[in-house]
C-alpha cells in the first residue's frame, strides 16, 4: 500500500507516517513523585560536588592528563539512567564522569582512576576518559571524538541479535554531531531497526566554538531525518522533560522502530576541559543559566514548594553527598599506585 513498507529481512519497517507519529506524541515533561524528585536531587548533587571536587585535585596537580567536567549537564545521564532498566546499555565520550556515576559505579573507584592509582575502575591505567564497567553495563568513555557512536550502534546490533530487549544509548556532543562515522552509524542503525537511542549533548559549544559558528543547521535531533530516524529536542536542564522523551525513546525502540535521536539542550558552566579559560563566552551568559536554569536548584524549588523537603532536609542531603565525595577524594590520595607489572597487563598484540 502507498506510504508504507513491509518488514523485510533486512529490517527496515517503518514508513513515513509513523516517523511522523514518533515525534507528534512525545511528552515534553512527566510528573516526579516525592520519592523521583529526591531520587533525582541527591544523584545530581553527587555528580555536581564529585566534578567540583575533581576540579580542586586537577587544580592541586593531583590529577593529570585532561579532565573534562559535567557540571551543568547532570540532569541528562540522571534523567536518562531513571527511564533505563536492568541490562540496558551506555557509551559515551570522555566527558564521562557523571554517566559513571548514575549509572552506580563506585564513586572511590571512579575518583581513584582520575588519580591514577590501583583501586580505580582501570587500576589506574585509563585515567579520566577511559574507564568501564561490564557490571553496570557501561561501556566506556572514549577520547576519539565521535568514535562511541559507532560502539554503541554495535552494542545495539548485539541486542537485536541476541533479541534480548535492551536498548543501548550512545552518547555524544554536538561537535562530533558532525563526525562522519555518526553519519554511517545512523545508517546502518536504521537499515537494520537496531535499538539505539542517540543523545546528542548540545551544550552549545564544542570545545571553544559555538554550534553556531560550526555547523550548517543546528536542530541536530533532525540530523538522522535523511535516514528516517526520527528525533526531538528536549529541555536537557530540566530532569523530568529528559526521562518523559527517554521513556518514549525506549518504548520506541524496544518495540522494534529502530534508532531514536534525543538531543538534549543543556549547558557546561566550566570550559571543555580544566586547561580551557572558556573566554569565547561571557560570565553574564554562564550566570543567567545557573540563576535561570539550574537543573538542581529546579529540582530544589519543587521540593521546597511541594513541602516535600525542608531547607534542613536538603542541607543534610547535601552533607551527606559531601562526605561521600570527601571519602573518595581521600581514597583517591591514599590509596597505592599501580604496580610497574601492570604496565604488560590488559594489551591486546
Amino acid at each position: 500500500m502507498a506510504g508504507t513498507q513491509s518488514k523485510s529481512s533486512g529490517g527496515r519497517s517503518k514508513g513515513p507516517s509513523k516517523a511522523a507519529g514518533a515525534l507528534k506524541n512525545v511528552p515534553k515533561t512527566v510528573e516526579f513523585t516525592k520519592e523521583e524528585e529526591l531520587k533525582a536531587y541527591r544523584e545530581m548533587l553527587m555528580i555536581r560536588r564529585f566534578e567540583e571536587k575533581a576540579g580542586q585535585l586537577y587544580g592541586m596537580g593531583l590529577i593529570g592528563g585532561f579532565c573534562h567536567l559535567y557540571i551543568g549537564q547532570e540532569a541528562v545521564v540522571v534523567g536518562m539512567e531513571m527511564a533505563k532498566e536492568q541490562g540496558d546499555q551506555m557509551i559515551t565520550s570522555y566527558r564521562d564522569h557523571g554517566h559513571m556515576l548514575a549509572c552506580g559505579m563506585d564513586p572511590n573507584g571512579v575518583m581513584a582512576e582520575l588519580t591514577g592509582r590501583q583501586g580505580g575502575l582501570s587500576k589506574g591505567k585509563g585515567g579520566s576518559m577511559h574507564m568501564f564497567s561490564k557490571e553496570k553495563e557501561f561501556y566506556g568513555g572514549h577520547g576519539i571524538v565521535g568514535a562511541q557512536v559507532a560502539l554503541g550502534t554495535g552494542l545495539a546490533f548485539a541486542n537485536r541479535y541476541k533479541e534480548n530487549g535492551k536498548v543501548s544509548m550512545a552518547f555524544f556532543g554536538d561537535g562530533a554531531a558532525n563526525q562522519g562515522q555518526v553519519y554511517e552509524s545512523f545508517n546502518m542503525a536504521k537499515l537494520w531497526d537496531l535499538p539505539v537511542i542517540y543523545v546528542i549533548e548540545n551544550n552549545k559549544y564544542g570545545m571553544g566554538t559555538s554550534i553556531e559558528r560550526a555547523s550548517s543547521t543546528t536542530d541536530l535531533s533532525q540530523r538522522g531525518a535523511s535516514f528516517g530516524i526520527p528525533g526531538v529536542q528536549v529541555d536537557g536542564m530540566d530532569v523530568r522533560a529528559v526521562k518523559a522523551a527517554t521513556d518514549y525513546a525506549m518504548k520506541w525502540c524496544r518495540e522494534g522502530n529502530g534508532p531514536y535521536i534525543l538531543e538534549m539542550i543543556t549547558y557546561r558552566y566550566r570550559g571543555h576541559s580544566m586547561s580551557d579559560p572558556a573566554k569565547y563566552r561571557s560570565k553574564d551568559e554562564v550566570q543567567k543559566m545557573r540563576s535561570e536554569h539550574d537543573p538542581i536548584e529546579q529540582v530544589r524549588a519543587r521540593l521546597l514548594e511541594q513541602s516535600w523537603a525542608s531547607e534542613e532536609d536538603l542541607k543534610a542531603i547535601d552533607k551527606e553527598v559531601r562526605a561521600v565525595v570527601a571519602a573518595s577524594a581521600e581514597f583517591a590520595q591514599t590509596d597505592p599506585e599501580p604496580d610497574a607489572s601492570e604496565l604488560y597487563t590488559d594489551i591486546i598484540l
